[in-house]
C-alpha cells in the first residue's frame, strides 16, 4: 500500500482498543483490531451499531489485559496487537461498504496477522468470511448468538447472513455450528431451515440443558485443526447485562458461563474474529461495550493459544 494510501485510511478518533499501538498496515503473527462501524439501517427502532467500535474502544479502559483463566499474560506483548482503526464505510451504503470490508480485512489476511474486527451489525460478518476465504478454503464457522442470521432469503441483511456465506461456499457448514438460539421468532421453521445449509445448531435450551463444557467439547472435536472463525453477537448475553445490542433477547445464560463457553475453545486455530451488534445508543452506563471488550480480551488470548498449539502439531490442517 502506498504512503499517500495510508494516510488516508481513517483513524480512531476515540483512541485506540487496550491503548495498543496505532498502525497503518499488520505484520505477521499480530492480531489486528479493525472497527466495522456498518449497519443497515434497516431495523424499525434500533439504529445504533455503526457506532459499535467507537464505544467498545473508549469501554476499554475498563479492561485489563491478563486473564489468568486462559493465560496469565499480557497479550499485547511484542507488539503483537495493533489497532488498525476503523474501515471507511457508509452506514446503509450496503453493496460498496461490504466490498470495502472485504478488501480491508483481506489485506490482514494477506499479510498472515488474524482480524479481530468489531461492528458493526451482524451483516459485517459476511465480508470478513469473504475475506478469509480467499486465504482459508476449509475455513470452519463458529457463532454465538440469540439468533442463527441463517434464514430464508436471496437479499443481503442481517438475517441472511449465513445463508449468503454458505450459498458462496465460504465456510464447511458440516463442520461450522450456530450455538444460543433462543427466543421469539418471526418465521416458523427456522432451525430447521439453518439445519438444512448443513450447519450444526445448538440452541440456548441445549446449551443451557448440557453445559457450556459439554458443547464447547463437540465444537472442537468437529473442528479439528481446521481453520476458524469465531463470530460474536453481542445478544448471546442476556439483554440484563447487555442491553445496547441491536436485537435484545430475554433468556440469555449469565455472564459467567458465557465466558466458560468461550473458555472451551480453546485450542481451537482461530484465524479470524469479530464481535458485532453492540448498539451504544441503548446501552446502560457503557455495560455492553465493556463487556464486548472482554470478550474481546478473552479472544486475544484465546487466538494466540490456538497460535501456539497450531505450531505444536506441526502447522498442519486437517
Amino acid at each position: 500500500m502506498s504512503d499517500s494510501a495510508d494516510a488516508a485510511r481513517p483513524r480512531m478518533r476515540l483512541g485506540t482498543f487496550l491503548g495498543v499501538p496505532p498502525a497503518s498496515r499488520a505484520t505477521a503473527g499480530q492480531i489486528a483490531v479493525l472497527g466495522l462501524p456498518f449497519d443497515c439501517g434497516t431495523h424499525a427502532t434500533r439504529i445504533g451499531s455503526r457506532q459499535g467500535p467507537a464505544s467498545f474502544r473508549a469501554m476499554s479502559s475498563e479492561v485489563r489485559p491478563f486473564y489468568p483463566p486462559l493465560a496469565d499474560a499480557d497479550p499485547r506483548a511484542g507488539g503483537r496487537v495493533v489497532d488498525l482503526g476503523d474501515v471507511d464505510v457508509v452506514a446503509s451504503d450496503l453493496a460498496p461498504s461490504l466490498a470495502t470490508i472485504e478488501a480491508a480485512v483481506f489485506e490482514v489476511v494477506e499479510a498472515d496477522a488474524v482480524p479481530l474486527c468489531v461492528g458493526g451489525d451482524g451483516t459485517v460478518t459476511l465480508p470478513v468470511l469473504r475475506a478469509l476465504a480467499r486465504r482459508y478454503p476449509e475455513l470452519v464457522l463458529v457463532h454465538i448468538d440469540a439468533h442463527t442470521d441463517a434464514y430464508p432469503g436471496e437479499d443481503v441483511n442481517t438475517g441472511t447472513t449465513f445463508t449468503r456465506a454458505a450459498a458462496e461456499g465460504l465456510i464447511d457448514t458440516r463442520r461450522s455450528f450456530h450455538i444460543g438460539a433462543r427466543g421469539t421468532m418471526l418465521v416458523p421453521g427456522a432451525y430447521d431451515y439453518t439445519r438444512s445449509l448443513g450447519f450444526h445448531v445448538i440452541t440456548g435450551e441445549e446449551v443451557r440443558r448440557r453445559g457450556a463444557a459439554d458443547v464447547a467439547a463437540q465444537v472442537r472435536e468437529t473442528a479439528g485443526n481446521r481453520p476458524v472463525h469465531l463470530s460474536f453477537d453481542m445478544d448471546y448475553f442476556d439483554p440484563s447485562a447487555a442491553p445496547g445490542v441491536a436485537t435484545p433477547t430475554w433468556g440469555g445464560p449469565p455472564v459467567a458461563e458465557v465466558f466458560d463457553l468461550l473458555h472451551g475453545l480453546k485450542g481451537l486455530d482461530l484465524v479470524g474474529v469479530d464481535i458485532n451488534t453492540l448498539s451504544p445508543p441503548h446501552d446502560v452506563q457503557g455495560m455492553a461495550a465493556m463487556l464486548a471488550g472482554h470478550v474481546a480480551v478473552i479472544a486475544l488470548h484465546l487466538v494466540q493459544l490456538g497460535q501456539a498449539e497450531h505450531r505444536l502439531n506441526g502447522g498442519t490442517r486437517t
